[in-house]
């Protein structure tokens, strides 16, 4: 096995061994994720070297301050779907007016509080919510930037986490945002249309089709409801190859096939809401092998942390790459990967690791970047709730202690 697979650097591997394999019980007992800030720095700055796109970062992906703070440093903007995460976000020194309010349980109350505290663009997902927001900037006397979350369907379509050709609550179909006139809401700037239903999408040629397919309904709908259509916000759904099956996108073709979009749809803006494809390969999780037992002839490793720290493989059926911390030149074998919780779905994955794996070694986890310890289930038989730490000038440096059970028990 490859002492530095091409995901973890060999400086922060280095760093990992010292740091951690000599000091187990205190640091990394039962997880800790851990973030290579100079890693997201150099990635982020590739990103913003175009003019074609607006880019803003969801915070649901990894709200951690020292992300948003690197985020914040590369010129994004902040898409925030809860009140945690604007709180978070304005913590961070950020203006409410760099902040875009998505999610489809916007209340009155919370759209107002919104307003009051700065937040200038909205995105609508319901009638509701769009009559919600027209009041409030009446009674505030302000003008804020509405988009309408629209919901297509395609014969071809397929379901995925983002709801892809189902039935969700994200946004409306067509036929009832015609319900709609842009002259009936004359406190705010309905300027655009919002669009995001295809999750992880490792295919540059099928997001460039699913884009093309969007432009035509969309321009029809804006002249329906009497909307000049300045902005057009595509959302995110880029992908990141976790099964690490070559499957990656080219960035320079992204912005290459939404420079068409941009044209065919005739918008002044066009926009990203990154989540994963910004952040998800700076990030790791380290955690302990607590047992090692074969059983009906499967070798299974049994781990501290499992789907109490990382949700997203019994989510969606995908691992996150994986590799002994410690070196080894061991044969390399199939291992049923299980964490410390009562339930089946507490499983990391069939995965490749060396033969001499044993009781104590710390395994890394790779592209764990985003939806990792906010997306978890930390809660569920009261284990200990991971660490945070951070790498930059090539130094390792907690932003979280880890947290036992009694931290939020009562």
């Amino acid at each position: 096995m490859s002492a530095h697979p091409h995901w973890l650097a060999k400086p922060l591997a280095a760093s990992l061994q010292q740091q951690f394999a000599d000091d187990i019980e205190y640091q990394v007992a039962n997880g800790c994720f851990v973030y290579d800030l100079e890693q997201l720095q150099q990635h982020l700055a590739k990103l913003q070297q175009q003019d074609v796109i607006k880019l803003w970062f969801a915070v649901k992906a990894n709200p951690l301050s020292r992300i948003i703070q690197t985020l914040d440093q590369a010129g994004f903007n902040f898409d925030v779907a809860s009140t945690g995460e604007l709180s978070q976000v304005l913590a961070q020194g950020i203006l409410p007016e760099r902040v875009l309010n998505t999610g489809p349980a916007k209340s009155q109350r919370q759209i107002h509080a919104f307003i009051k505290q700065g937040v200038r663009v909205f995105v609508a997902e319901s009638i509701n919510q769009l009559k919600w927001i027209n009041q409030a900037a009446a009674i505030e006397q302000v003008t804020p930037q509405v988009l309408l979350r629209v919901q297509l369907q395609w014969p071809e379509g397929e379901k995925n986490p983002l709801g892809g050709n189902a039935l969700t609550p994200f946004g409306l179909s067509v036929a009832e945002w015609q319900h709609v006139q842009v002259s009936d809401f004359l406190a705010i700037d309905l300027c655009g249309l919002h669009i995001f239903q295809w999750g992880n999408m490792l295919s540059n040629e099928k997001m460039y089709q699913l884009w093309q397919q969007m432009v035509p309904p969309l321009c029809q709908l804006a002249e329906s409801i009497g909307m000049q259509l300045r902005i057009l916000d595509l959302g995110g759904g880029l992908g990141i190859d976790y099964l690490q099956q070559g499957q990656q996108l080219s960035w320079p073709k992204i912005i290459e096939d939404l420079a068409k979009i941009k044209s065919e749809a005739g918008v002044e803006e066009l926009w990203l809401e990154l989540g994963r494809y910004a952040v998800a390969e700076c990030g790791y999780y380290l955690t302990p092998v607590v047992d090692r037992k074969t059983n009906y002839a499967q070798e299974q490793l049994v781990l501290a942390g499992g789907i109490n720290h990382l949700l997203r493989p019994a989510i969606t059926e995908q691992p996150f790459p994986v590799k002994l911390l410690r070196d080894s030149h061991a044969s390399v074998k199939g291992f049923d990967v299980h964490g410390p919780l009562c339930t089946s779905l507490d499983k990391l994955g069939h995965l490749p690791l060396p033969d001499d794996i044993a009781v104590d070694d710390i395994l890394v986890f790779g592209l764990c970047g985003a939806y990792g310890f906010t997306e978890s289930m930390p809660f569920f038989l009261c284990h200990e709730i991971a660490s945070e730490w951070v790498w930059q000038n090539d130094k390792l440096t907690p932003v979280r202690d880890a947290e036992p059970a009694n931290w939020y028990l009562r």
